[in-house]
């Protein structure tokens, strides 16, 4: 059976499970695996997969789970999205390589094109193309560095910009992310995330007391005229779906402004429609001076980009910016598919209907329940924090339990947050409504279960 399916939106789309969690043939590759790969190199799910469309991921024995994490915001558009796999198969026929810094061409141009015209504010812009999200970020901070001439970066509690020696320095959470690999890059520098949930004096207070001591932090400890730039994650991902206090992202830039520090947006996880607008600063009304992007810019295949204020993108020099694979044509072409899914199908739109869809069946859920201490997100990124009841201490076991719940019984989901204790969900915009309430019946469950 699983040697000629096939994926994309015509996969049959249903939950179905015929054979033990994992089953015969994933057990077999976990063999081979552990045979041929580092313990380090960890997988959240036991099950190998053989298709995937739609909202659903189809192993090589056959079990159908539907997809709450689309490749970790990935394959936002779906799997093997028509437009995507068409584009990209083009661009295979023609060329695979040539290494833009050596004979450039016109997909990368047309991504850049779309960038610039797509994200926010109307200023002139330039885009450089990367491979990864972390490749992104850390080219930003080199912008943001060549152009101020400083040198300090401030980034937040519970932040997430990846696995380099830069951005894993930048990256808030030691396990798994930073324990035995320091030291670390100097001048990066951390200050509190308004983060409402856990604000000590409460929510109410939580946006202009996070604001006191970001700028203290900035003015009396750094100095202001030594920060190139302040990143942040208008939603972070990795901890926890944090959505700062309203207002808080505002005043954050327009200090900066006043002090001649560059704000980085880090959208690689919020970015291209995945929160019901192209870019989550717009909920904000935020217009960053660089904008990181990479996910669900490539619809599965590896693509990143910086976006940013022409006169910035145009300080550094030329030959200091590039790498081999950055923005490979196939690639490119693929994102060109990603935009015109989006456009075609409206899924800006129904990134808002998922989100409306997911809250309704947790608020359902957290009427039963003491364990959930708030739901959060935008769009179709969002999150539950579980707690012990009565308390606000984080209940990491119960995510554990849940997560298993969901996997034994065809639901894959993530988990996040600085404490272990979030399940976030980040369905693919081509998801039903019908396999929704599904997975979220098994959840129902798997809450009755604790």
């Amino acid at each position: 059976m699983t040697a000629t399916l096939t994926g994309g939106p015509d996969l049959q789309q249903a939950r179905r499970i015929l054979t033990e969690i994992p089953g015969p043939r994933s057990r077999d590759l976990a063999e081979r695996r552990n045979a041929a790969l580092p313990a380090g190199l960890a997988s959240g799910a036991g099950v190998y997969i053989a298709a995937a469309g739609g909202g659903v991921v189809v192993d090589v024995d056959g079990n159908s789970f539907i997809d709450l994490g689309s490749g970790i915001a990935v394959t936002t558009v779906g799997n093997a999205a028509p437009a995507v796999v068409s584009r990209a198969g083009s661009q295979l026929a023609q060329y695979t390589h040539t290494c833009f810094l050596n004979v450039p061409y016109e997909p990368y141009i047309e991504v850049a094109e779309r960038l610039n015209a797509l994200t926010p504010g109307d200023h002139q812009k330039r885009t450089a193309l990367f491979s990864t999200g972390a490749e992104a970020v850390e080219n930003a901070v080199k912008y943001a560095r060549a152009y101020t001439g400083r040198d300090a970066v401030v980034v937040f509690d519970h932040a997430f910009h990846g696995r380099s020696l830069l951005t894993m320095t930048m990256t808030a959470k030691n396990q798994p992310y930073k324990h035995g690999f320091g030291p670390f890059a100097p001048e990066v520098y951390r200050a509190p995330m308004a983060y409402p949930y856990r604000w000590p004096s409460g929510p109410e207070n939580c946006a202009a007391e996070a604001f006191d001591l970001f700028t203290t932090l900035i003015d009396a400890q750094i100095g202001a005229d030594q920060v190139a730039c302040v990143v942040v994650e208008p939603i972070q991902g990795e901890g926890g779906f944090i959505v700062p206090a309203e207002g808080f992202l505002q005043k954050v830039a327009d200090f900066c402004r006043e002090r001649g520090i560059l704000v980085v947006a880090d959208e690689v996880q919020t970015g291209i429609a995945r929160t019901g607008a192209w870019f989550a600063c717009e909920h904000e009304d935020l217009v960053p001076d660089l904008i990181t992007t990479a996910k669900g810019l490539g619809g599965g295949l590896p693509l990143a980009a910086v976006t940013g204020r022409a006169e910035i993108m145009d300080a550094a020099h030329a030959g200091g910016i590039g790498g081999t694979y950055a923005g490979n044509p196939v690639a490119c072409a693929a994102a060109l598919g990603v935009f015109d899914e989006i456009e075609q199908n409206g899924l800006i739109e129904r990134a808002r209907a998922i989100g409306e869809v997911i809250v309704a069946e947790l608020r359902s859920i957290a009427a039963t329940t003491g364990l959930i201490g708030e739901i959060r997100g935008r769009g179709a990124m969002i999150a539950v924090e579980l707690i012990k009841p009565g308390t606000r201490e984080p209940n990491k076991e119960a995510v554990a339990a849940l997560a298993k719940h969901c996997h034994d019984n065809g639901v894959l989901t993530l988990t996040a947050g600085t404490f272990g204790n979030v399940l976030r969900f980040l369905p693919p915009l081509t998801i039903t409504d019908e396999l929704l309430v599904d997975a979220f019946g098994v959840i129902r469950d798997g809450f009755a279960a604790l």
